[in-house]
């Protein structure tokens, strides 16, 4: 019963904000949200960034103007990419993308999903398909988590904002 009510909330949450346009900077925190870790326990993340470890984005910078539809491209130094259904392996996870919404998810809990303006890129992609942005001032985010998509926190996060003209 627990189990539904949770997962009934989260649902709701996750449906007010897409019918939001998800654009919102103050959404529900990322422990609230529904998760791909339902089957799974989650627990603090005891994976340690090392220095040297980070995500960035390819040939996307602070304060770029670019033009829409846009084709977003990361990469990450010192761990590797892997599709989250690979498991959980040492040293390994798979990029999500936030959109003027989260400055980035805290270490050890969920990414949220269900939610436009997060993106999951679960299969082990390394750029998004082309987005549709509104003209304007946006922020991106991006986020390094886990197999079972547990962040590793700001450490593996990046954020940018640029202008779409």
């Amino acid at each position: 019963m627990k189990s539904i009510l949770i997962t009934t909330k989260a649902a709701f949450i996750a449906a007010f904000f897409v019918a939001c346009g998800g654009e919102s900077t103050d959404i529900a925190k990322p422990d609230t949200a529904m998760s791909h870790t339902e089957n799974h326990p989650v627990t603090k993340d005891t994976t340690t960034i090392e220095n040297g470890q980070e995500v960035f984005f390819d040939g996307l910078k602070e304060g770029d103007v670019v033009k829409s539809p846009l084709t977003v491209k990361f990469g990450v130094k010192g761990m590797k990419v892997m599709p989250a259904d690979s498991g959980l392996l040492a040293g390994t996870g798979h990029h999500h993308l936030l959109m003027d919404t989260l400055g980035f998810v805290p270490a050890g809990k969920p990414v949220p999903m269900g939610i436009a303006s997060i993106l999951h890129f679960g299969k082990g992609q390394t750029e998004s398909k082309p987005l549709t942005l509104k003209p304007g001032k946006h922020r991106l985010t991006l986020q390094f988590a886990n197999g079972h998509h547990i962040s590793y926190g700001v450490r593996m996060s990046k954020t940018i904002e640029i202008e779409v003209k």
